[in-house]
């Protein structure tokens, strides 16, 4: 089962200093920290705040291929999470025949930010996320989680990328 997902927002880890893009369920409750490298933060923020750029970025030129080979992109979805590792999966539809291709999720988010479709978060990811760690890691974790899931958007501002 999936759960839709806004992204709530992009910002950096104080702790780690590292970009994290922070998923929300969009009914009930529910938020996922993912942490993602620089560049492809960047990505997902020049969309987020709607920057254009001179010349097609990597997403936006992926973009421009699926529209160009009438590919409708359905949605994408956060699927699993391995030893540390979120995976993700964009699902497609051409001429009727639905594909999907794997993905590293902030590809994902970043493309269907672009192309406006919906995100999803399978609900293992959401209970696995919750009970990989360890139990120091695992206090951090949800102490982390609350922290994230109180944040307001004035927060939000004070970490930004």
């Amino acid at each position: 089962m999936e759960r839709e997902v806004k992204i709530r927002g992009l910002m950096m880890d104080p702790v780690t200093n590292m970009p994290v893009v922070v998923l929300r369920a969009i009914q009930g409750s529910g938020t996922l920290p993912i942490w993602v490298g620089i560049y492809e933060a960047n990505a997902i923020a020049l969309e987020i705040e709607k920057v254009q750029t001179p010349r097609p970025m990597t997403h936006d030129l992926l973009k421009n291929v699926l529209m160009g080979l009438n590919v409708h992109v359905q949605k994408v979805v956060v699927s699993d999470l391995k030893d540390d590792t979120f995976y993700a999966v964009i699902w497609m539809e051409r001429e009727g025949q639905t594909m999907s291709l794997d993905s590293r999720p902030s590809d994902a988010l970043a493309l269907a930010l672009r192309l406006d479709c919906p995100i999803f978060v399978d609900e293992e990811v959401f209970k696995t996320s919750k009970i990989s760690s360890t139990a120091t890691e695992k206090t951090s974790n949800e102490e982390l989680r609350r922290w994230l899931e109180n944040l307001n958007d004035e927060d939000l501002g004070r970490y930004k990328m």
